[in-house]
């Protein structure tokens, strides 16, 4: 960390990372600074142990002076006014006044911190209140995330994986979402909330590849699998591991039916913003991954995966060709764009996975955000109220059968979002619909056209139903047609809104 400049005759504040326990692994430059201090810094439970102190125990000289800073709390519960945090809040606040009477006294103050200071760690309290009045250098650590792999043995994250730290404290289903979107993982601050991080591994999927690791580098270091782990036996100074997939041990196919799965997942209508944390993992877990190749561009190359892409009208023949691939043991991915439910590739599936031949195959759907939903956002609340999804695409059901459900949902006045309006070898779709519609709706009713929602051409524009030009409507274009109750204004700042009012008036 760059170096505070600050004036005056006042002492240094060093933030001193101790590394994750053996005092083997703490840096030269901590040694140095902790022989150099006036004064010796610790936290610690109310019971004065501090861990941070025994790591260091051998530098620390009898002429030193030494600051406990105890806290208040830790797990329990407290009567002060202000609940937890006020106490916390209250304490740091004593802390860094007691370390200020040194500093201005002239004396230089090195605060230990187990593994990295700034790192989930307690000296970053003292750093926040008292960097900013006095010369400070923060000496960086090793983490316990770097013990843990060590002592695991096994790459923690590889080429373009990713690894998120997470914090035990949070929310069960915010942990199951985190765990199930990346690639490798860390949590921390295990203890209490081990039961909690357990079901979230489970319900994520990835409790089979997690481990877990006690007291790295310390006295009394425990390894092992998570699912294996005693939770009544976990300190809080322990940390569950996802490592790298790359080269992991995986499940080998084992032949037979039944032993694989098939999951068809939507990647939304474009880019990574648009994909659930469910989706995620279930295309990091994948070991084939089937699609329109378009689809499965949008999906990063994962070593050890197998890419099956095709073309966008052999939807049958890609879903059988995924049921097989799950009827010899693998674990496929069916990427679809925008919702696989909707005019989408979970049919295709569905109705292949149907035939007795795959009746033993497992078949998952997992939803993804739609075109429809897309541009509605884009463009306002243009769906607030009841709406109809149809599709103009004449190649899968004649003309005369969307005529009527247009005709329809028009007299029903919903709004309608319209689908696959137009390509190369249709274009007339969009004016028979358009003088449909104009029979049953007003001229001046607002038609949102969304094109590439999310990606780098897109187009959100609002234009008059009677001013609808199908010579700009192409296969990439979601077209929303409002009914006669939606709005469409421009405000101050010049962009213009459309949304349909929840209420609907009464007769």
């Amino acid at each position: 960390m760059p170096e505070q400049q600050h004036t005056g005759g006042t002492g240094r504040l060093y933030g001193v990372g101790l590394g994750p326990g053996d005092p083997a692994l703490m840096t030269v430059r901590a040694v140095q600074i902790i022989g150099e201090a006036d004064v010796i810094a610790y936290h610690s439970a109310r019971h004065g142990r501090s861990i941070a102190r025994s790591i260091a125990a051998q530098y620390i000289r009898a002429d030193h002076i030494e600051e406990a800073l105890v806290y208040p709390v830790t797990t329990e519960t407290t009567d002060h006014p202000g609940g937890y945090r006020g106490a916390l809040d209250e304490f740091y606040a004593e802390a860094a006044a007691r370390l200020a009477v040194h500093l201005d006294a002239g004396r230089t103050v090195a605060v230990l911190a187990e593994g990295d200071p700034l790192f989930y760690g307690s000296y970053q309290h003292m750093h926040k209140r008292l960097a900013d009045r006095y010369d400070t250098e923060v000496i960086p650590g090793v983490t316990s995330v770097s013990a843990a792999a060590a002592r695991l043995g096994t790459p923690l994250v590889e080429a373009e994986e990713v690894l998120t730290i997470l914090p035990g404290t949070l929310p069960e289903e915010e942990l199951t979402a985190r765990l199930a979107a990346t690639d490798s993982a860390v949590v921390m601050k295990l203890g209490r909330t081990f039961p909690a991080v357990r079901r979230a591994f489970e319900a994520s999927g990835r409790l089979p590849e997690a481990r877990y690791v006690e007291r790295a580098t310390m006295a009394g270091e425990r390894t092992g699998d998570l699912a294996d782990t005693d939770p009544d036996s976990v300190p809080y100074f322990a940390v569950a591991v996802l490592p790298s997939r790359i080269d992991a041990p995986r499940p080998s196919p084992a032949a037979g039916p039944g032993t694989g799965e098939v999951v068809v997942v939507g990647t939304g209508p474009a880019g990574p913003l648009w994909l659930t944390p469910e989706t995620r993992g279930a295309l990091a877990a994948a070991d084939d991954l089937v699609g329109y190749t378009t689809y499965l561009d949008r999906v990063p190359v994962r070593p050890g995966q197998q890419r099956h892409g095709s073309d966008n009208k052999v939807e049958s023949e890609r879903a059988e060709f995924a049921l097989d691939l799950a009827r010899r043991g693998r674990r496929v991915a069916v990427v679809s764009g925008g919702d696989p439910g909707v005019f989408a590739m979970a049919t295709a599936v569905l109705e292949v996975a149907s035939q007795d031949a795959y009746a033993d195959i497992a078949v998952r759907v997992l939803p993804g955000v739609t075109a429809a939903n897309a541009a509605a956002a884009r463009a306002g609340a243009p769906l607030g109220h009841d709406y109809a999804t149809i599709s103009l695409s004449d190649r899968l059901k004649p003309w005369e059968v969307i005529a009527g459900r247009l005709r329809a949902a028009a007299t029903a006045d919903l709004v309608m979002a319209l689908y696959n309006p137009g390509s190369r070898s249709r274009t007339w779709q969009v004016g028979k619909a358009r003088d449909l519609l104009l029979e049953h709706r007003s001229p001046d009713t607002p038609v949102v056209l969304g094109r590439d929602v999310g990606g780098p051409a897109e187009s959100v524009r609002t234009v008059r139903l009677a001013d609808l030009d199908p010579d700009e409507v192409d296969m990439r274009t979601i077209l929303i047609v409002g009914s006669s109750q939606t709005r469409w204004v421009r405000r101050g700042d010049g962009r213009q809104i459309v949304w349909t009012p929840r209420r609907y008036p009464e007769e």
